[in-house]
């Protein structure tokens, strides 16, 4: 019987899942023979085809295919992970992801993304259907990549709470509609949604892309650690320990990364040297160099593995810096699913019979060296694999140079780009009065520096008098 030869998915709906979840797949990776299971790129987790001594796991009693998503089958990725470790909207909060997240009742077929455009962690753009937080509060652009249709921008802004049956109708009908000015009316027709006119165009920034491993102070009193494995190989009795340490000290959510890593967040300061102990007890290495984080590679793909480490042994050697530059490899040309910055494309050679046909490369790089561009250009093209580093190295120069100075996403009615500052403030709604935390409230006697919540019950508007429930959280944005 001809074996299955794909690897087997779980999906981790936005990459988010508690250590007694994660603890009950390691139990059940290790009844079907393996010592080891991978993460994917959209923040799932993958099984091997073979345990370590070479056996099919889908041979085993214990096995549950139910367990695994199907071919159609869809995970959720979001940017849950990035919240309160990396920049953020303003109006953002993990519980906002979550809530969206539980939202979900149905099986997605399509590919889908819900991101901060002000991280960089998770790719806003990989998605069928991409929704990415705005400027307003509880609105999100949708960014679409539907298959067979051209990229482009769903008309209006979607409401957090409308995300999922936005979502799941797009899915039912997409495939009997002509454009997307069809697709708004039918949705509009079927669906009572919340919806918000686009004031201005979605902006994404360029930022270096941030050091996601290792132990990080989180607020005052926090940390986080982020974990990466090179072979993308995790060791299940390692992951097992983990997950009963979370357990033991109260920590609630494991986050998968898109580049096949976790984090932990909320790690209590008094838990530290704890999680330090048993980190060293696995000798795990937790400071591996940006060189080496900054890749996206095949899931259990060896030659890829191998050309990155190569490449990672030239940069090395040579002393080169990549900060803030990420890069991917990748067995095809199809420019739709990248999102790293250079892109190391594979040219499948042509087997000729008796001799060994060294594959040769095409390197690609995203415009401005961003991969939320989505515009790629060819750098070399058929390049034997020893060229490779001198090639690279002149466009991590070229990356250098330009740093800083790429022109920025322009709106449509501005020539020039202002800072925006985005400030939370809460506002009566009878007077329209402000209570600016950062300010305070003089007339009232209240200091600079005390939040609306810790506010006394009593505290009433300073100019008509209305209570404190009267006031309604608002964001500000002040050039």
């Amino acid at each position: 019987m001809e074996k299955e030869k794909s690897l087997h998915r779980v999906d981790v709906k936005g990459g988010v899942l508690s250590p007694i979840e994660l603890q009950r797949l390691i139990d059940y990776a290790q009844t079907v023979g393996l010592d080891t299971f991978h993460f994917g790129s959209r923040q799932d987790i993958i099984f091997p085809i073979q345990d370590d001594r070479g056996n099919y796991i889908s041979d085993q009693e214990s096995f549950d295919s139910s367990l695994f998503a199907t071919a159609s089958q869809q995970n959720i990725s979001c940017s849950y992970v990035s919240i309160d470790i990396f920049t953020a909207t303003v109006w953002l909060r993990g519980t906002t992801y979550l809530y969206i997240l539980e939202d979900f009742r149905y099986t997605p077929q399509l590919r889908i993304n819900i991101t901060d455009p002000k991280q960089q962690i998770v790719p806003l753009f990989s998605g069928d259907l991409n929704f990415i937080a705005s400027p307003h509060e509880d609105y999100w652009y949708l960014f679409l990549k539907l298959p067979d249709w051209e990229e482009l921008y769903y008309p209006v802004l979607i409401y957090t709470w409308d995300i999922a049956k936005v979502a799941q109708e797009i899915e039912n009908v997409y495939q009997n509609v002509d454009d997307v000015e069809e697709l708004f009316t039918l949705l509009n027709e079927k669906l009572d949604t919340n919806n918000k006119v686009i004031e201005k165009p979605l902006e994404v920034d360029f930022n270096p892309f941030p050091y996601y491993e290792g132990m990080n102070k989180m607020g005052i009193n926090q940390y986080w650690l982020g974990i990466y494995w090179r072979n993308n190989r995790y060791d299940l009795k390692f992951l097992k320990k983990l997950c009963e340490f979370c357990i033991e000290h109260r920590i609630g959510k494991i986050c998968l990364t898109p580049w096949k890593s976790f984090i932990i967040k909320g790690i209590p300061n008094e838990s530290k040297l704890a999680l330090e102990k048993l980190l060293g007890k696995f000798g795990i290495n937790v400071r591996h160099s940006a060189l080496e984080l900054n890749w996206h590679l095949p899931v259990d793909n060896n030659n890829a593995l191998d050309l990155k480490k190569f490449l990672v042994m030239n940069f090395d050697q040579n002393d080169i810096s990549t900060y803030g530059l990420t890069f991917g490899i990748t067995t095809t040309l199809n420019q739709k699913g990248y999102f790293a910055a250079v892109m190391i494309a594979e040219n499948r050679a042509q087997p000729i019979q008796d001799f060994t046909v060294r594959p040769t490369y095409t390197i690609l790089f995203a415009k401005n060296f961003n991969p939320n561009t989505r515009k790629y250009s060819i750098y070399a093209q058929d390049v034997d694999q020893l060229d490779l580093p001198g090639l690279l190295l002149e466009l991590t120069k070229t990356y250098f140079q330009n740093l800083g100075t790429q022109e920025e996403v322009q709106s449509q009615d501005s020539k020039t780009k202002k800072e925006i500052l985005e400030i939370e403030v809460y506002q009566c709604k009878d007077c329209k009065t402000i209570y600016d935390p950062s300010v305070g409230d003089t007339a009232s006697m209240i200091p600079e520096g005390i939040s609306f919540i810790d506010l006394p019950e009593d505290y009433s508007c300073s100019l008509c008098d209305a209570s404190k429930d009267n006031f309604e959280r608002i964001i500000l944005e002040v050039i």
